[in-house]
């Protein structure tokens, strides 16, 4: 598809209405694939942040996601605003929402600007400055310790949830094994190395799904949170970005992603109490689905497509050394 991207003329109106003065610049941020993020800077020189959620700037090309559906692509206004509520009331910072446009008054499609904060990525912070970014996830290990103490009666997606809505998802388990399986197949469909051990990877999914006790507790997460999810104020104090996947699950889906992709940093994040049986089913469910989404985003226009090969190459070593240290 073709795809059109906004301009400072698009944006103007928006930033005028979000921030009350003209806009001078606009600039398009990179790693955004399911919404567009655009840095807007004012007259005066200061920025703040859009996000646009539009066809256009989706790369999945995946049409409307089911909310109920806890596992479900976490895009739109809707569920950022909700997210942005519920960390405000948790205490857990995340960049502030100056105005969100649900009613479409300035762009063809929904839109939110929050403000930009000034201290760039965590993720840059520990290969910038490794003593400040020590401090960071330090910070940033008390502000998820603060989310596993908020529960939800059900699993499932903040705005659902909180807004008194039924999750289709019966267990967090059962919908990870489900989710599991779907990326196997996809990413069988797609590769031939996984495609030769399907039966195998499908069989270990379902033995240890069959280990996990059943458990009432859900607590908040991210759901996807990375170290370029996390921006540093001019304190250098941690606030989450990328929040529409907020929901109540198992601590332990966040905590299996938090080490894929915090690595060597990620015994500072380090939480007690997990369950090992989640951890492995979950462990395995996540490797499939960076080898399934990122084969899948590559099918269309993605703008940098050696990114995404890279992160399913390595994702694919990654299962097929979990399913041969199970035999």
């Amino acid at each position: 598809m073709t795809r059109t991207l906004l301009t400072r003329d698009d944006l103007a109106p928006l930033a005028r209405a979000a921030l009350g003065r003209p806009l001078a610049a606009v600039t398009r941020l990179r790693g955004g694939s399911r919404k567009g993020v655009y840095r807007l800077t004012r007259d005066d020189g200061c920025t703040a942040i859009a996000y646009v959620w539009s066809a256009d700037e989706d790369y999945w090309d995946a049409g409307p996601a089911d909310p109920r559906d806890p596992l479900s692509p976490g895009t739109g206004l809707g569920l950022l605003t909700a997210a942005h509520d519920r960390l405000a009331a948790a205490g857990v910072r995340t960049p502030r929402l100056l105005y969100a446009d649900a009613a479409r008054t300035h762009l063809p499609a929904d839109a939110a600007v929050v403000e930009d904060l000034p201290g760039g990525s965590l993720e840059a912070a520990l290969t910038r400055d490794p003593a400040a970014g020590r401090a960071a996830l330090e910070r940033l290990a008390a502000e998820l310790a603060r989310l596993r103490a908020h529960q939800g009666p059900a699993p499932g997606k903040v705005a659902v949830v909180d807004g008194g809505g039924t999750s289709s998802a019966a267990s967090c388990e059962r919908r990870v094994t489900e989710a599991a399986l779907r990326s196997l197949a996809e990413a069988a469909a797609r590769d031939g190395r996984i495609a030769a051990v399907h039966g195998d990877l499908a069989g270990l999914l379902r033995d240890l799904a069959a280990a996990v006790r059943p458990r009432a507790r859900h607590t908040l997460v991210h759901g996807e949170l990375g170290p370029d999810h996390v921006l540093l104020d001019a304190q250098g104090h941690p606030a989450l970005i990328d929040i529409e996947g907020l929901m109540y699950f198992d601590a332990e889906w966040e905590h299996v992603f938090l080490r894929i992709r915090f690595g060597s940093h990620y015994d500072v994040l380090r939480a007690p109490g997990l369950d090992e049986d989640r951890l492995r089913l979950y462990r395995l469910a996540t490797h499939l689905s960076l080898v399934a989404g990122p084969l899948r985003l590559l099918d269309g226009d993605f703008p940098h497509p050696e990114a995404m090969r890279s992160i399913a190459e390595h994702h694919l070593r990654q299962t097929l050394s979990l399913l041969r240290s199970a035999a």
